[in-house]
């Protein structure tokens, strides 16, 4: 997608309809500019029918029925061959009306789609406080209900305005050529109509836009539900739920029926003034036909009073189109909001390589895995290249952190991790220790301090090489729909069969695996809801394992296993960190004796650190959450 066509302008995203929904046309003309224009002409020869039509009573009356009523002539030849080419050009407007329906139904189905596509592919490419600080369910509802909005938008009402809009113009024209005095009728009354629209659709707009939020909400709210369905029914909440829900639902009822309280009063009020603009040119008319003023005829009359009703049609269908087009600038307004948000930005340059090195010691990049890593830093400066081995060196220098710019949660955090060494962080929840962790990888950057990966500043490496070289197992795993290989060949999208099940069998998941009901193949749904949730953290061990990172980090990786299991996996997890720089945060104090440096953390400090022996005897904090003797 154009990045001209995402991008915010300046002093902000576009805040009104009109903006909102010429952008939503630009969008669409930028993958079907030709295909609309043809919708166009198709419209154009739709209206030039609609108007021969109109126009043709003032042909029947004055050429002929009134001839023949005065001369008594019979001979219909003239008014045959007259029907014959109003048939063919009624034929051609119906083809025409057939075909531009028919192109739009692929226009806003394909611009659905690439609005779809690019809604994903900015979402990716937002930082994870994004996802923090929305609920899913409010994202989800842009992709369903405000998406959905345009639809109708794209495949009806634009079409439909642009139709009516030609039609008005091309019947003004023979208006005034026909007779402008009787015009100046149907001019003033379709003023009155184009206020009256004017003001009911800013009444209506405002409750579209709190439609949509509420919707959002809504849909926020059930999938927050269904996710803790387990805790509302362990706590009996499921009372107390329905109210919260009646609540949420209630807001969405009340701003909808707002929404339509006014758009559905402008349908009928436009059209009884189009009835009355109707009754007006028939009375003036035939007052002026009887009386031979303004060269008004009887098929003058007739014909008029059939173009004002086409001329002041279309206003009463664009007020109906209005307020799909209000509650579409609504979901518009939600749309745009998600695909201007500012992407994750990224100004690294350095990159993870695969490497070789010779006898000498000299590393250069390798075509294949070689299981050496080397970061590839370009020194733009010189007009060289360096590399670097891998090793999972690993610095915090004086680290300040907040999620917010106003809240530090983390406070001069400095510590040393050297390669292959196996770092934990343990301490109360909320003491900051995934915080860290999230530092490493870089979901979040820093406040103040410096970070660096065997020596290099962590900002100045790519994000998904600095990613590439970290193993993550987190303490929420998550499996997605699919068969249990494609699940474990996640870590890595081009390991083999071979790999994968080497890798389950370093997690001793390859037990579990086997005893499933088509083993390797079996279909996980539900984020994995057919196994227990040992099973799923062994999967996501798994996971890490057949990436075979440089380096790990194990975010209470074995939290959701039983004391039986846990042994079994800590042997492959010992396997799996060996020779790896690894960060381990872990509750079970037991899992983490073995570590080099045993890191204490508090209200975002670290008060002490060392080996479990060295802490034992200090008898200070880690002592007290070892040994359960908070009176020491």
């Amino acid at each position: 997608m154009n990045d001209k066509l995402n991008e915010k302008k300046p002093g902000g995203r576009a805040n009104n309809a009109a903006k909102l929904i010429s952008r939503v046309i630009r969008y669409m003309l930028h993958y079907y500019k030709y295909p609309f224009l043809l919708v166009i002409v198709c419209i154009l020869i739709t209206a030039i029918a609609t108007v021969v039509g109109a126009t043709f009573p003032q042909t029947l009356v004055d050429d002929y029925i009134t001839p023949m009523l005065q001369n008594g002539s019979d001979d219909f030849s003239g008014l045959a061959a007259d029907l014959f080419r109003l048939a063919c050009v009624m034929g051609i407007g119906v083809i025409a009306a057939f075909a531009y329906n028919r192109i739009m139904v692929n226009v806003s189905q394909g611009t659905m789609l690439h609005l779809r596509d690019d809604l994903f592919r900015r979402m990716e490419s937002l930082p994870i406080k994004y996802f923090d600080t929305h609920a899913h369910g409010d994202i989800m509802s842009v992709y369903t209900n405000d998406v959905d909005t345009l639809r109708q938008l794209l495949s009806q009402s634009i079409p439909q305005i642009i139709n009516s809009v030609i039609t008005m113009i091309a019947t003004l024209i023979t208006m005034i050529v026909l007779n402008p005095a009787l015009t100046v009728i149907s001019i003033l009354t379709a003023a009155v109509m184009l206020l009256v629209t004017a003001n009911f659709s800013k009444l209506s707009g405002k409750y579209y836009v709190r439609q949509q939020m509420d919707l959002g909400a809504v849909d926020g709210f059930i999938e927050e539900m269904l996710d803790g369905q387990k805790v509302v029914k362990v706590f009996c909440h499921e009372e107390a739920a329905k109210r919260d829900f009646h609540e949420v639902n209630e807001r969405l009822r009340n701003s909808t029926d707002k929404a339509n309280r006014y758009a559905n009063l402008l349908m009928p009020i436009n059209a009884n003034i189009g009835w009355i603009s109707y009754a007006l040119v028939a009375i003036v008319g035939a007052i002026l036909g009887i009386n031979g003023l303004a060269g008004v005829t009887i098929g003058t009359v007739v014909t008029f009073v059939g173009l004002n009703k086409s001329f002041t049609n279309p206003i009463t269908q664009v007020s109906q189109q209005i307020n799909f087009v209000v509650n579409a600038a609504a979901g518009a307004h939600r749309v745009f909001d998600l695909m201007d948000q500012v992407p994750e930005t990224d100004e690294g340059y350095v990159e993870l390589v695969n490497a070789k090195e010779d006898e000498n010691g000299n590393l250069t990049e390798s075509e294949t895995r070689t299981n050496l890593w080397a970061w590839k830093h370009p020194h733009r400066a010189e007009g060289t290249v360096t590399y670097t081995k891998q090793e999972g060196e690993v610095v915090f220098d004086d680290v300040d952190f907040g999620y917010n710019e106003d809240k530090i949660v983390l406070h001069n955090i400095s510590l040393y991790a050297k390669p292959g060494q196996k770092i934990a962080f343990v301490g109360a929840t909320g003491a900051g220790k995934t915080t860290i962790t999230n530092l490493i990888n870089r979901f979040y950057d820093i406040a103040d301090g410096k970070i660096r990966y065997d020596g290099i500043n962590i900002n100045k490496i790519k994000k998904p090489d600095l990613r590439r070289s970290l193993g993550i197992v987190l303490q929420d795993t998550h499996l997605f729909t699919g068969t249990v290989m494609e699940n474990i060949r996640y870590g890595k999208l081009d390991a083999t069969d071979e790999e994968c099940i080497r890798a389950a069998k370093l997690a001793n998941a390859d037990g579990f695996i086997r005893r499933l009901p088509d083993g390797y193949d079996t279909m996980l749904t539900g984020d994995g809801a057919n196994l227990s949730q040992g099973q799923r953290q062994l999967l996501a061990i798994a996971r890490a394992a057949v990436a075979d990172p440089p380096a790990l980090i194990l975010d209470e990786a074995t939290s959701s296993i039983d004391t039986r299991t846990e042994k079994l996996v800590q042997a492959g997890m010992d396997a799996l960190m060996k020779g790896r720089t690894t960060f381990v945060i872990a509750h079970r104090l037991s899992t983490v004796k073995n570590s080099d440096c045993i890191m204490v953390m508090e209200q975002g400090c670290i008060i002490e650190r060392g080996t479990h022996d060295e802490l034992m005897e200090a008898k200070g904090k880690y002592y007290q959450l070892y040994t359960g003797n908070f009176a020491a």
